[in-house]
């Protein structure tokens, strides 16, 4: 079970996120702060898992908070709650393990309490040494992860969010150095935002007005550009298009 911290300037809806978390098994402990300056000094004296953080509180706001928390040798896992979608770039710069908006679901906190335990989960040992590591900065733990669990990546700005089957992962490397750095595991461009890992290619459609690749039960499509780079990484791997 994992110790929790709610804070946010606003009782009703710590009330609301103390009821949620409390009917999930895997949370144990809540504590709750009603400024960002009880939260430092309730941290101080008592360490938890995770944080879920209000970003407009006054004067210690949710991302002033999480900077303070930086410095502590016991960083909990960090999750923000609000009411907009603005400052997701931001929490997910901060190493967030999620970012919620408010009202918050009961399912969407579930998956966000999983993320959480996911990060605070020793890795397993890798038991191919082919199998290069990735670490996966969430909240104040690192997470490490197997490229070819990677099925496919996705490009955000300077960020790159790795699909696999488990989740997905937000790192703060562009797209464009994945394709180059990954291109001998497999790996290929096949649009301006998606570069997908050969191996877990299901289907092919190349010969459409839409051409499409599927990986899992995603289909990305292929650009234009893309296309003459990907039909020659098939041909070298011996994989044909359906037509």
């Amino acid at each position: 079970m994992i110790s929790v911290l709610v804070a946010d300037d606003e009782q009703p809806a710590i009330d609301e996120l103390v009821y949620l978390l409390g009917q999930d098994p895997r949370v144990g402990v809540i504590h709750q702060a009603s400024s960002g300056a009880e939260a430092v000094r309730l941290l101080t004296r008592e360490p938890v898992d995770a944080a879920f953080l209000d970003i407009h509180m006054p004067g210690l706001s949710g991302f002033d908070l999480a900077r303070a928390l930086q410095r502590f040798e016991h960083r909990p896992a960090l999750v923000f709650v609000t009411a907009d979608e603005e400052g997701a770039l931001e929490a997910f710069d901060l190493a967030a393990v999620d970012y919620l908006l408010k009202p918050v679901r009961a399912e969407r906190l579930q998956r966000s309490v999983g993320r959480i335990v996911e990060a605070l989960r020793p890795p397993a040992p890798d038991a191919s040494p082919a199998g290069e590591m990735i670490a996966v900065p969430l909240g104040g733990t690192t997470r490490m992860i197997r490229r070819d669990e990677v099925r496919y990546v996705q490009a955000q700005g300077d960020y790159a969010r790795l699909h696999t089957e488990g989740g997905t992962h937000l790192v703060r490397v562009p797209i464009s150095d994945l394709e180059k750095q990954w291109a001998e595991a497999g790996f290929v461009r096949v649009h301006r935002s998606y570069l997908v890992a050969l191996a877990h290619v299901s289907r092919i459609r190349l010969g459409s007005d839409h051409p499409a690749v599927v990986v899992g039960d995603v289909e990305l499509p292929v650009s234009r550009r893309m296309l003459p780079g990907l039909r020659d990484r098939l041909a070298q791997s011996s994989v044909r298009p359906r037509p």
